[in-house]
């Protein structure tokens, strides 16, 4: 069972790159982590840590975090972190071909909200910064994001950048569960 109060002291390690909010940066290149899953969490640092999934960038920080009982306890801080509700968002000139894309491929794992499960260790994707998905769907597509779920890789192997660009909008569009949102945490 994670300590939050604990975690958030090992968080400040986290917090250079993915900000002290878990909003991660504007541009994409570190996600947002804030109110995400512990259990995604968990999965995606300890695949890093095993070389499951390539991230040259956080590897040193995965392997900082000594024991479970840290492991659990900055993943259950970074779940209570309030999600962006101004995050980066697409052009918003292709919604409606990206919903469509989304009902067909990725509601069934992902939620109609994008709010993921965390029983099955399916990400909260709802809100999260539009050029993080895009750059994470075509690693997923093109192999590099080793630790995607296959039927997922299967899915998005016959997408076009139009397709990624459209759907990245829509789901960064989805309406962040009022729960993770600063209003409803309080």
């Amino acid at each position: 069972e994670g300590d939050p109060e604990e975690g958030e002291e090992i968080y400040g390690v986290c917090a250079a790159c993915h900000l002290p909010t878990g909003w991660g940066d504007p541009a994409g290149t570190f996600p947002q982590l804030a109110g995400q899953h512990v259990s995604v969490l968990i999965k995606q640092i300890a695949d890093i840590r095993a070389g499951n999934r390539d991230n040259p960038t956080m590897y040193p920080f995965a392997i900082q975090i000594e024991g479970a009982q840290d492991l659990a306890d900055v993943t259950a801080y970074i779940s209570t972190l309030t999600m962006d509700v101004d995050n980066p968002k697409g052009k918003g000139n292709e919604l409606p071909h990206g919903e469509a894309l989304y009902k067909e491929n990725c509601v069934r794992c992902h939620g109609d909200l994008g709010q993921g499960s965390p029983k099955d260790s399916f990400p909260l994707i709802g809100g999260q910064n539009y050029h993080y998905i895009i750059r994470q769907l075509k690693w997923i597509r093109d192999g590099k994001r080793r630790n995607a779920n296959p039927e997922m890789v299967k899915q998005v192997k016959a997408f076009t950048d139009r397709d990624f660009e459209a759907v990245a909008d829509y789901v960064s569009r989805l309406r962040t569960p009022h729960h993770k949102t600063p209003e409803g945490m309080k």
